[in-house]
């Protein structure tokens, strides 16, 4: 049989030396070329097989990709226009016809307009022979124009309680009247609490009797509907009724 050799005691480091694991530790990170910044360096210097795309550290932020500018919303124009062919319309709507890009350009130039592709989706694309200059100052003022006559809708909101007294349904209903007199939708909310969620009935009758009451300023647009502890319905204005704006401060909604 053989024997087994006995274990070697650990060796013991003398009084004020490191042992031989904290020796090798001191040695590997110690600040100098052969420790962390060796250690650094060597990773900021890239692999000979990575190729050309290999991770660097310590290389600063990557730069940006330019791809070009924003996309422009404007038609082309003239030369912009970059297609072999156009379907050509004429300054007064007369249909020209398909022509050679260099046609449409050249009967462009003789009559001092511009070339403006007005279908750039269309096979072949369609262009109209117009003055851009002019064309955009009356679209401005179109849009413009349109923006003033614009009403801005607004919706108010009115909340009732199911068991609402004679006195607080009076002033609840004069405030929607009043809304709609200024040309705004009213979104009525009835509140339920307890155990009037049971008697849905409630409140929708209520509703029903708001509706019939303002009938001469408004139309219900939304029907009663539940929604959780609420029911909703929503009344509009008559289109016919010209709004009348107030200047006083008036309340917005209400809880009875």
């Amino acid at each position: 049989m053989c024997k087994r050799k006995p274990n070697k005691p650990p060796t013991r480091a003398a009084d004020g030396e490191p042992g031989p694991v904290r020796g090798v530790i001191e040695r590997r990170w110690r600040g100098d070329a052969s420790g962390v910044h060796g250690l650094v360096g060597r990773l900021e210097r890239p692999r000979a097989h990575a190729g050309a795309g290999a991770f660097r550290m310590g290389t600063g932020p990557r730069q940006p990709n330019d791809q070009g500018g924003p996309i422009s919303s404007e038609p082309r124009i003239n030369d912009r226009i970059r297609v072999p062919e156009v379907r050509l319309v004429g300054p007064e709507g007369e249909q020209v016809g398909i022509v050679p890009i260099g046609k449409a350009l050249e009967l462009a130039a003789e009559s001092d307009l511009d070339l403006v592709e007005v279908a750039p989706m269309a096979r072949p694309p369609v262009a109209k022979l117009m003055d851009y200059g002019k064309f955009k100052y009356e679209s401005a003022q179109k849009a413009r124009e349109a923006r003033r006559n614009q009403t801005l809708t607004v919706i108010k909101e009115m909340k009732l309680r199911p068991k609402i007294d004679s006195h607080d349904y009076l002033t609840k209903k004069g405030h929607v009247e009043r809304f709609l007199r200024q040309g705004d939708k009213v979104k009525v909310t009835i509140m339920f609490r307890g155990r009037e969620q049971s008697r849905p009935e409630l409140g929708f009758r209520l509703l029903q009797r708001l509706a019939d009451d303002i009938q001469e300023l408004g139309f219900v647009e939304s029907s009663p509907k539940q929604d959780g502890r609420n029911m909703i319905m929503v009344v509009a204005p008559h289109r016919n009724v010209k709004p009348v704006k107030q200047s006083g401060p008036a309340a917005d909604s209400g809880a009875g």
